[in-house]
């Protein structure tokens, strides 16, 4: 059994390791760590839990997290690069689930986040963790930076055309909208009920935290930069994101039904659905699926792509678990083969 430690398991990402870590038949989480919760019941603190978790809150502690096979963090930003060192050194796996692996320069870390980065040795072994693109560096990585819920519907949508080299790599734009969790669990103003409900607006125009990171992954696919304006939204709904890709074809007549069916063929965690199909939000709840739906719009020359993911399972703890899975040699489908929810 792969004794498994969370730190910071609070938060929803934290919940949803938790849920998801419940069903896994070769995984199970031996600290759950929190200073204000400490000593507290999981299922206590996440009633939806009883039954599924005899966990109990604890405070940080090096020594223990040590004796894990593998470590998440579902932390604030600046956490894992203080913590990670120590834990991977000592033989420990770690799978991070902010920011501070994402980015490969750390100036550009700095840029967007504020604070110098802790520990750059270990930041240029990470490896980016999403598994369409890095499968087997994942398989033999020591730390994995989890991608972020945005970046990863933008670039599922973009990896088959940039890899088929059939659209100009200039002019993209990536429409995005996510539901309120995608901000965290923290008491925020814009994240209130009645703040956000009957209500739609972007946010970020002039530079989103996820912007370097879909940049980043972009180049990597195509193998040269990749120009790209990304535009988030808020919507008034708790889980999911949807975005719509727009790019230029760089020839008429690209079959882009069959461009994505032979990208992702075998793929177990991205659907592309029928020619024609608009994927809705709540037809991946709290699944562990990215559903693609390519269109040609009428011009001739211009792709539409829609995706659409669960910010909290294929954004975030659903993708950290198949990453877990990888990295142990198991069966990337374990703890993961739930159906989605619905209504």
């Amino acid at each position: 059994m792969i004794k498994v430690g969370i730190v910071g398991g609070t938060g929803y990402t934290g919940a949803e390791l938790l849920r998801l870590l419940a069903q896994h038949p070769q995984a199970q989480v031996q600290i759950l760590t929190s200073r204000k919760e400490a000593g507290t019941r999981a299922d206590a603190f996440f009633p939806h839990l009883r039954g599924h978790t005899d966990v109990v809150f604890s405070a940080p502690d090096e020594a223990a997290l040590r004796a894990c096979d593998l470590v998440f963090f579902a932390t604030p930003h600046g956490t894992a690069m203080q913590m990670a060192p120590a834990l991977v050194r000592a033989g420990v796996r770690v799978i991070d689930l902010s920011a501070d692996f994402r980015l490969v320069d750390p100036s550009i870390f700095s840029q967007w986040y504020g604070m110098p980065h802790a520990c750059p040795e270990l930041l240029a072994e990470a490896v980016y963790g999403l598994p369409e693109v890095n499968r087997q560096a994942i398989r033999e990585a020591r730390i994995v930076a989890n991608p972020g819920c945005y970046p990863t519907a933008v670039q599922l949508a973009l990896l088959p055309l940039l890899q088929a080299g059939v659209i100009h790599r200039n002019g993209i734009i990536a429409d995005c909208k996510s539901g309120v969790s995608g901000a965290g669990r923290e008491l925020r103003l814009g994240s209130l009920y009645g703040e956000a409900a009957d209500s739609f607006k972007a946010y970020g125009v002039s530079g989103h935290r996820h912007w370097p990171e879909i940049a980043q992954g972009l180049t990597q696919i195509a193998g040269a930069p990749v120009g790209a304006t990304f535009v988030p939204h808020l919507l008034p709904l708790i889980r999911g994101i949807h975005a719509t890709v727009y790019a230029r074809l760089t020839s008429a007549g690209t079959d882009l039904q069959t461009v994505f069916e032979s990208a992702y063929e075998n793929e177990p965690f991205v659907d592309v659905m029928p020619a024609g199909s608009h994927p809705e939000t709540r037809s991946v709840r709290a699944a562990n699926v990215c559903r693609i739906a390519p269109h040609l719009a009428p011009d001739g020359e211009t792709v539409v792509v829609l995706s659409v993911i669960d910010n909290l399972v294929k954004g975030a703890s659903g993708q950290a678990l198949q990453n877990l899975n990888l990295m142990f040699g198991l069966d990337e489908r374990a703890g993961l083969s739930a159906p989605p929810l619905s209504p």
